[in-house]
């Protein structure tokens, strides 16, 4: 019988997430986090499908001491890295620009294009490449997958995907809408036809993947039409501290009358802006109980937040022409009540209408949130980027 598990690791700057699955059986092995790498407080968290989890602290120096450490604590539970059941290594990548469609088996040549990519990914790609050389020297013998961010936003028609800027120089630079959360978006917009009993390509979905970061995707007949998030992730949705869409002449007038720098004029939109620029916090939890008790500054940050979401709802209800899901996911659409009801409140011309028994009940699952007979069904369904990644990863391997 051929190898069936794959592990899918997403490697950031300074953390490595990580799970192992077998795919013949679509279940979880493992699962785990690493993080501070680099510092002496390094973390590891680990569970494995049958037992507790463990916790390990001390000083992990780099990616290549954070994965050994991973294979270490898989070989306890004997689903070790070097077992001849795993099938294939897939890693998450964030940008793959216009190169990238699908799922790529890693070579010198995809990874100088992922290297080649960094400029218009500089706080991702590299994480992610460091990742993979990683896991190319822990094990040689395995194909490595990248799975790509960007990828199921490539479907984009070039009305939705071009700026309004010159066109050789959008070219020669190449700046043009990626999109990203990708992985999400694509698993999500699924699993909501799965949830009304339809083929993905019988479906029109507005999926609204909100967590820190957060983004909007017009999905049709399961191919995306149109993304929030741009060149960077930095366009669209208000999010925890990037600030999303404003006018570019903002960046202009910080450098000539604040006499800021790019690199400041950056660090402020992608790091201080958001809900954090609005009212000093980014976790929706603590913003939400501000609210209640009568902060203001919390209610216009969250009004704020609603406001931009609401805008997007609108304008991909206009892009679809006809909408059969609005699908809530990620960390805040997944676990905020309020944030659902206040985003589809006043939206029931469009057909859109929230029960608040329903949105109010927690689940793990894919529910519905709308009444029984709402023109357009409103949904929360938790997203599964490692479940999207190894579906891909093993899929690729097969072929």
């Amino acid at each position: 019988m051929s190898p069936s598990r794959v592990l899918v690791l997403n490697s950031g700057s300074s953390s490595v997430k990580y799970q192992l699955l077998d795919m013949r059986e679509h279940s979880r092995l493992a699962v785990g986090l690493v993080e501070r790498i680099g510092e002496e407080t390094s973390r590891l968290k680990h569970t494995p499908a049958d037992g507790e989890t463990r916790e390990w602290s001390g000083a992990i120096a780099d990616h290549g001491a954070a994965l050994k450490a991973v294979a270490a604590e898989l070989a306890r539970d004997g689903v070790g890295v070097d077992s001849p059941e795993l099938a294939a290594i897939g890693h998450r990548v964030v940008h793959g620009g216009q190169s990238f469609t699908e799922p790529t088996v890693v070579d010198d040549t995809v990874l100088a294009e992922i290297e080649r990519l960094i400029p218009v990914a500089p706080l991702h790609n590299p994480a992610n490449l460091t990742g993979i050389r990683t896991a190319q020297a822990l094990r040689p013998d395995l194909p490595q997958v990248a799975v790509f961010d960007t990828a199921f936003h490539t479907t984009m028609p070039e009305s939705a995907a071009r700026y309004a800027i010159d066109v050789a120089t959008a070219d020669r630079y190449r700046v043009r809408r990626y999109g990203f959360h990708g992985t999400s978006h694509a698993y999500v917009s699924r699993a909501t036809a799965e949830l009304l009993g339809k083929a993905p390509e019988d479906v029109n979905v507005i999926v609204l993947h909100l967590g820190n970061g957060a983004s909007a995707s017009a999905v049709r007949g399961g191919r995306c039409v149109d993304t929030s998030m741009g060149l960077t992730p930095l366009e669209g949705l208000v999010m925890g501290t990037r600030s999303g869409d404003l006018d570019p002449a903002v960046i202009f007038h910080l450098m000539r009358v604040g006499e800021m720098s790019a690199d400041e004029i950056d660090t402020l939109l992608n790091k201080k802006s958001g809900l954090i620029g609005l009212c000093g916090d980014n976790d929706m939890r603590e913003i939400r109980r501000r609210v209640d008790e009568g902060d203001e500054q919390a209610r216009l940050a969250f009004d704020v937040y609603i406001h931009r979401l609401k805008k997007y709802i609108g304008a991909y209800y206009a892009v679809l022409g006809t909408v059969d899901a609005i699908a809530f996911t990620a960390g805040v659409g997944e676990n905020a009540a309020p944030v659902r009801e206040a985003a589809i409140a006043g939206l029931e011309g469009l057909g859109l209408v929230v029960d608040g028994e329903l949105n109010a009940v927690r689940g793990d699952g894919p529910r519905l949130i709308s009444p029984e007979d709402a023109r357009v069904a409103v949904a929360v369904v938790p997203t599964d980027e490692e479940l999207e990644i190894a579906t891909q990863t093993y899929a690729l391997v097969g072929r």
